[in-house]
């Protein structure tokens, strides 16, 4: 236990520095203005149409940072600061969550992959962290126990994994778009580039722990069994 607790204290740090250079970041971005003089919003919507996109929606949700694309409902959701907003990190933000949708459109392998993995993951997530700590407590009554525990968080692991190429060929489809329509002049575009790179970050360092601590509790496990 003390491993995994050291584990995820360090991954913890880590996801902590990262966290605050991405508001950082974007609370750097958010402040320069787009030349274009375009709003999140606008852009999503000009995203969408050029990649021949119509039956999807583009809305306002509350939330710093909690700009998703809904691919139940087919809605581009957009924080309050990146819809309304005429700023690099607005048109980032808003470019990348269309390239969901786009993937969506195109029917990404990867993307599909990750919304076939949404409901087994919910119900792991509920769950796992109970049947974990029951399985370490009762290794050598129920050793059988821990390996549930180790199937169940090793669906949350390839989940996180699945996340990354999902979320990087967004920001590649972003970025080239925002290219090529001449939304973002060059100066703007290194910087909207560098946005997302601290964006997609977060999402290699939450797969890279969740690896980290999948393996140390397969550690545990293996441990029990030689013992045995």
């Amino acid at each position: 236990m003390n491993s995994i607790f050291l584990v995820s204290l360090i991954f913890l740090g880590i996801s902590f520095l990262v966290s605050s250079t991405l508001k950082g970041k974007f609370l750097k971005y958010g402040q320069m203005p787009l030349a274009k003089g375009l709003s999140g919003k606008e852009i999503a919507e000009k995203m969408l149409h050029d990649n021949g996109i119509y039956d999807v929606q583009v809305i306002s949700v509350n939330g710093f940072l909690s700009d998703h694309y809904d691919p139940f409902k087919k809605t581009v959701n957009l924080s309050p600061e990146v819809y309304n907003g005429h700023s690099i990190a607005s048109s980032a933000v808003a470019a990348h969550e269309c390239g969901h949708a786009v993937q969506h459109a195109t029917a990404y392998s990867w993307l599909m992959l990750r919304s076939r993995l949404v409901p087994f993951v919910q119900f792991s997530s509920n769950i796992v962290q109970w049947v974990l700590l029951a399985g370490i407590l009762l290794i050598n009554i129920f050793p059988g126990l821990l390996l549930a525990g180790i199937i169940l968080f090793a669906l949350t692991t390839i989940f996180s994994l699945v996340t990354l190429p999902v979320e990087y060929d967004a920001s590649n489809r972003a970025l080239a778009w925002l290219e090529r329509s001449n939304v973002t002049l060059p100066q703007e575009h290194d910087k909207a580039k560098d946005a997302l790179h601290w964006a997609a970050l977060t999402y290699v360092v939450a797969a890279l722990a969740s690896v980290a601590t999948l393996l140390q509790y397969i550690f545990i496990f293996s441990n029990s069994r030689d013992r045995r």
